[in-house]
């Protein structure tokens, strides 16, 4: 058939992938009333306090303009503040953040034992690492 190209396209697996797992997480996320991309930030802060804006677009492997935005958006929830340290912006949890931790760490583990239950714990192991690998031999 003529589509059949598309069972073997990486750019359109992965988008159907990305749509699918996005949908489940966030659904496990609603709770928090946060997407998934935010609670991982504030994970992040809360777990290193004064983490610049630079670290956070490396780790989270997101631009550092578009960092900003999320970062405008949980300051005006008064999730998060940035403090300027010379050139460099740090961020740090607010109370109202830190209070959030337990739902977070829960929502997160939701999202993991679901797809773990539909694919499996050694699947979805490897699907990650295989992933990772695969977007860090891409990235060079």
């Amino acid at each position: 058939m003529d589509e059949d190209f598309l069972h073997t396209c990486l750019f359109f697996t992965t988008n159907r992938l990305s749509r699918l797992i996005t949908k489940m997480a966030e659904e496990e996320f609603a709770p928090t009333g946060l997407t998934p991309m935010y609670g991982y930030l504030i994970r992040l802060v809360n777990n290193t306090p004064g983490i610049s804006q630079k670290e956070l677009a490396e780790k989270l492997s997101i631009a550092a303009s578009t960092l900003t935005r999320f970062i405008d958006k949980l300051e005006g929830k008064q999730l998060v503040e940035r403090k300027v340290q010379g050139k460099t912006v740090l961020v740090y949890p607010t109370p109202k953040g830190t209070e959030l931790e337990t739902e977070i760490r829960k929502a997160s583990k939701r999202l993991h034992q679901r797809y773990c239950e539909i694919l499996g714990e050694e699947t979805a192991v490897l699907l990650s690492q295989n992933l990772e690998i695969t977007s860090d031999q891409l990235e060079k």
